[in-house]
């Protein structure tokens, strides 16, 4: 059994953020990483963040990643592990990890649980070949293992990830067919449709894949235009050739550690499943445990970063840490995530937040500073 203050679970952009944070007020922690490479989603973005400097506007989100990866290792109060999945959370507050093949007992004191989310998937006739992956799995490919993952693509889903992956997919010499969309409107932002648009890739919204087919492999797919009751036309069926179909129909938060420590979960649609309710220190409702990122409603990695700032000040001045300083910098981060939150691109987050007040959910926002 090993006693530590806080055990930060998961280091992506939340999970590292928040180790920074908690060990800048003097508390002591642990992070544990499942894969080899800490960093999460980071790690294979090569595009550059929007934004303010605050959350790194016009850097790539591999540096990102980068540098805080080297604060979190140069930090003397922050353990990081890798290759250590948490399998478990149990009654007695124990969390069990599965750290190089061994089964290991952790008991913190606090518990921020920073798991991130994983990518949905989508119905329809041969979405079992293979040659149908998620985008994040292909922007893995590419970016992470080097792997050009296709000759010729079809993109399904035109939000950010959908849209990033295509233009990254050009760039790695990969013909794309198109990004199909099913909504009436691209999902992501402008900037980035543009760039592809002026790749020469189509994008077609109101539409939608009717199947997918091949011999042991995709070898195409069956594309149609969908009705304002979003059902088919059977008319505006078109074959697309590819070997490759790439989803990006969005991402689930991953849950299970929540669920499993009894933390109240409400079904937001806007956040994109259910999600652990948490207060303004994003303390779940169970005490001594707070819940950062994706895994507490699907945002931007800018927001996850800032997320995970609030959660570990809050963890490590729960446990007496950094009280001359605490507030005043907690305060700093929802300053920061009500500014990542504000305009158009902002309004699902701030509808999501504002359904789970609703639900009897407590929020962690200044929801007053988006009236008119």
């Amino acid at each position: 059994m090993v006693d530590v203050e806080i055990l930060v679970v998961g280091g992506g952009p939340a999970g590292l953020s928040a180790a920074k944070a908690a060990a800048s007020l003097g508390a002591t922690v642990v992070v544990c990483e499942r894969d080899e490479m800490p960093g999460g989603q980071l790690v294979k973005q090569t595009h550059k963040f929007f934004g303010s400097e605050k959350q790194c506007a016009g850097e790539r989100g591999i540096h990102i990643g980068q540098k805080l990866l080297a604060d979190v290792r140069a930090d003397k109060n922050i353990t990081l592990l890798t290759d250590a999945a948490a399998i478990g959370m149990y009654e007695d507050g124990v969390v069990g990890l599965l750290h190089h093949s061994m089964f290991v007992k952790y008991r913190p004191k606090r518990l921020i649980i920073a798991t991130g989310a994983s990518e949905k998937f989508l119905a329809f006739n041969g979405n079992d070949l293979p040659g149908i992956y998620g985008a994040g799995a292909v922007q893995t490919l590419m970016n992470v293992a080097g792997v050009k993952p296709a000759e010729r693509v079809l993109m399904v889903g035109s939000g950010n990830i959908g849209l990033i992956v295509s233009y990254q997919l050009k760039q790695a010499g990969v013909e794309v067919a198109a990004v199909i969309e099913a909504a009436p409107k691209i999902g992501g932002y402008l900037v980035h449709a543009s760039k592809i648009r002026r790749a020469g890739i189509p994008i077609l919204t109101g539409w939608t894949i009717c199947e997918a087919y091949g011999d042991g492999q995709v070898e195409g797919a069956r594309i149609c235009r969908l009705d304002e009751k979003w059902q088919p036309i059977p008319s505006t069926v078109r074959d697309v050739k590819c070997d490759v179909i790439c989803l990006a129909v969005g991402l689930s938060p991953l849950t299970e550690l929540c669920w499993q420590a009894e933390c109240e979960m409400k079904f937001v649609r806007e956040l994109s499943g259910h999600v652990p309710v948490t207060d303004r220190n994003l303390e779940t409702t169970h005490k001594g445990i707070y819940a950062s990122g994706d895994v507490s409603g699907i945002e931007e990695a800018s927001s996850a970063m800032v997320e995970g700032k609030l959660a570990g000040y809050a963890a490590a001045e729960s446990l007496g840490y950094g009280s001359d300083r605490a507030a005043a910098l907690k305060e700093k981060a929802r300053s920061e995530l009500d500014e990542l939150r504000a305009g158009p691109m902002g309004a699902k987050i701030r509808q999501g937040i504002e359904t789970m007040e609703s639900k009897g959910g407590k929020v962690h926002v200044n929801l007053d500073r988006y009236s008119c």
